[in-house]
């Protein structure tokens, strides 16, 4: 199956943080776009058109109420859509509750008769500090798998996939993936889809073991470069998305993507 509107919902993951590129809208390639590369190069020369809504630090709600309904006047044949990562992180959560609000917008989307791509969130088992929210994502990913079953959707289980358990696979702050891993993550979906692509994910050799002098090094590093700053917007109520708009709100062809 080929697809010829391809509309990408969500916060960082999808519109592309950590995979820097200073041509593009927002100076980020990402997954998404490798993905809509390839489905352009699969069309067999029929008219292709992607768009992308996805802006960093948007919680469930707000990815609900701002893109969903452009998502659908858009009327794709394929949406991917992962929300509610943010939403993890915070101190105070109703899982429950917030699934039910996905459940209602995952309805929306499977509605317009596309097929619709969900993801579950990353295992943070191995991860020091994000660890801590196994369980909360754990519960999250096991509801969403119900939902997203529940309405059709095609599944991309983050949670199971093997080799992110390599901060080469992320970027510095460790909460974003490397250019690296938004390519291994581009190949998921395609293989997913069952696109045909010429994407081959890099194979990595085994990890340098770091001596615990260099883990605290780079542990102090990330805590001041990341961390702290986090901290701060949180309690200045900012998000990194602030004053951000979509990168590609209206549906570009495979002359912008390049």
């Amino acid at each position: 199956m080929g697809f010829t509107r391809y509309v990408a919902l969500g916060d960082s993951f999808t519109e592309g943080v950590g995979d820097p590129d200073p041509t593009r809208p927002n100076g980020v390639r990402g997954w998404a776009d490798r993905v809509a590369e390839q489905l352009a190069a699969s069309a067999d020369g029929a008219d292709f058109a992607y768009a992308n809504l996805a802006i960093r630090g948007r919680l469930l709600d707000a990815v609900i109420a701002e893109q969903v309904g452009p998502a659908i006047d858009l009327d794709p044949d394929l949406v991917t859509i992962y929300a509610g990562g943010n939403d993890l992180m915070r101190p105070s959560l109703d899982i429950d509750r917030m699934i039910a609000r996905y459940d209602t917008a995952l309805g929306d989307l499977a509605a317009t008769g596309a097929t619709l791509v969900v993801f579950t969130a990353y295992d943070t088992g191995w991860a020091p500090v994000f660890r801590m929210l196994r369980g909360r994502i754990a519960v999250y990913n096991e509801l969403v798998r119900a939902v997203a079953e529940r309405h059709g959707a095609l599944i991309c289980d983050f949670w199971r996939m093997p080799g992110y358990d390599d901060y080469r696979m992320w970027d510095t702050d460790r909460l974003h993936m490397s250019p690296l891993g938004h390519a291994h993550m581009s190949s998921r979906v395609l293989d997913l889809l069952g696109i045909e692509h010429d994407l081959t994910p890099e194979t990595l050799a085994a990890a340098a073991v770091a001596t615990r002098r260099e883990q605290r090094r780079q542990n102090a590093e990330w805590a001041r470069t990341f961390l702290g700053p986090w901290v701060m917007r949180r309690i200045r109520g900012v998000s990194s998305g602030d004053g951000l708009t979509p990168r590609w709100p209206q549906p570009v062809g495979a002359a912008e993507l390049g």
